[in-house]
């Protein structure tokens, strides 16, 4: 056997290190349609970073946080993965994310164009451990097949929440008059606070949380008054199905095509497009104290213990960069976090036709999804209260009392 020369080896070794790849793991949560859309995402950044691989993972939402907490303890998270913001900060704390603040500095035009408040719920003293992906608002859906049936006007921004309950009321239905009702002016999901409640607190001037304080806050008398139409709607009016109407019919009212309204994110679009429904969107109501949404987002994190935190940075740079923004506009799940591609056609030129720039302009009058420590704790806490009140357990009064005890008690366990 010839040996081989050191300049030859030399050559060897630098073909073989050229041919190396660096592989990273991106985790989320989703369906198996935006694991496709990530693989392209994916094969547009390999193809400018052909040194650096990136498996994709995608779970559904349960399995998603059930695997990660199990890959963290055991010491071998994914490189890249997916944060809901209101969870970060347990996250963070933990001292399992990387702190991106040092690749921020090195590149300061990274987060331009950037809508301001997606990357609050990311900040910390330390800089920013977390980046968002996409964000949500929450909006008015409404049925126009059920509108004109019934010869009610759309709702549109002169509405305030008394024009919001009478057109729920006149939409609600017992055609046969057996007692039965066959369609519901309004339905929401009403557990946690981000589709319905918080939206409706803060259009009535009060808060539903004080993180740093310590304190639950759905027992002002702001938040006080707000759920108090809440219940009327529901429980004097008739005009949202309870849960034992709904469940013959699936778990969201609108999508089963048996309410004529509803409040949701950009998330319900595709799953109401793809049903049929002939539906648009409008602005929420007006409350006392102003018209009010939410909004939160989805972000990238990276794993403290990676192996390539460079390349990792890198295919989360090129997520949010206007490349990676307008592709990830194309699942039409949420709402890209760059204003160029938000009001550029990728994002407003969707097959559903429906008033996608609304998502858009309610940033100018959105209320953050609260972030702390514990908050899922907290939701649960204060979500099992309610549901005391909205099953007739306990009167509208005493739930928003025990809220506040178990609301304040999950606060205190995870200061």
């Amino acid at each position: 056997m010839k040996h081989l020369t050191s300049t030859a080896l030399a050559l060897i070794l630098a073909a073989g290190a050229a041919r190396a790849e660096t592989t990273i793991d991106f985790a989320l949560w989703g369906s198996p349609e935006e694991g496709e859309v990530w693989k392209t995402i994916a094969a547009e950044f390999e193809a400018a970073h052909p040194d650096i691989k990136v498996n994709i993972e995608v779970a559904d939402w349960d399995g998603y946080w059930e695997k990660l907490r199990v890959q963290v303890a055991g010491g071998e998270p994914p490189d890249v993965f997916a944060m809901d913001a209101p969870l970060y900060p347990d996250w963070q704390s933990r001292g399992v994310l990387l702190n991106l603040q040092p690749y921020l500095d090195a590149n300061p035009s990274a987060l331009d164009g950037v809508y301001p408040i997606t990357l609050e719920a990311y900040r910390t003293p330390d800089g920013l451990f977390g980046l968002p992906r996409d964000f949500q608002t929450i909006v008015l859906y409404y049925n126009k097949d059920m509108f004109d049936a019934a010869g009610q006007s759309y709702p549109d921004d002169s509405w305030s929440y008394d024009d919001f309950r009478a057109a729920a009321a006149r939409l609600t239905l017992d055609a046969n008059g057996d007692g039965v009702k066959e369609q519901w002016g309004f339905w929401a999901e009403v557990y946690d606070m981000e589709p319905f409640w918080g939206p409706v607190v803060w259009a009535w001037g009060g808060s539903p949380v004080d993180p740093a304080a310590g304190t639950t806050l759905v027992n002002t008398p702001e938040a006080q008054a707000a759920f108090q139409f809440i219940h009327d709607m529901w429980k004097v009016d008739g005009s949202m199905p309870s849960e034992q109407e709904l469940a013959q019919y699936g778990y969201d009212g609108f999508l089963a095509g048996v309410a004529a309204m509803g409040f949701s994110g950009h998330w319900s679009v595709p799953e109401y497009a793809a049903a049929g429904l002939n539906f648009d969107v409008a602005p929420l109501p007006i409350g006392p104290a102003g018209r009010a949404t939410g909004v939160n987002s989805a972000g990238f994190v990276i794993s403290a213990d990676t192996d390539a935190p460079d390349a990792a940075w890198q295919f989360v740079q090129f997520a949010i960069s206007e490349a990676g923004q307008a592709k990830l506009a194309n699942i039409g799940l949420a709402v890209p976090i760059l204003e160029s591609v938000a009001k550029g056609e990728a994002y407003l030129g969707q097959p559903v036709q429906i008033n996608q720039a609304l998502f858009v302009d309610a940033l100018d009058y959105a209320h953050m999804k609260p972030v702390f420590r514990g908050y899922e704790e907290w939701s649960s806490a204060v979500g099992d209260a309610l549901n005391l009140a909205w099953s007739g357990e306990e009167a509208l009064a005493d739930a928003l009392a025990i809220a506040v005890e178990d609301g304040d008690a999950a606060l205190a366990k995870n200061q």
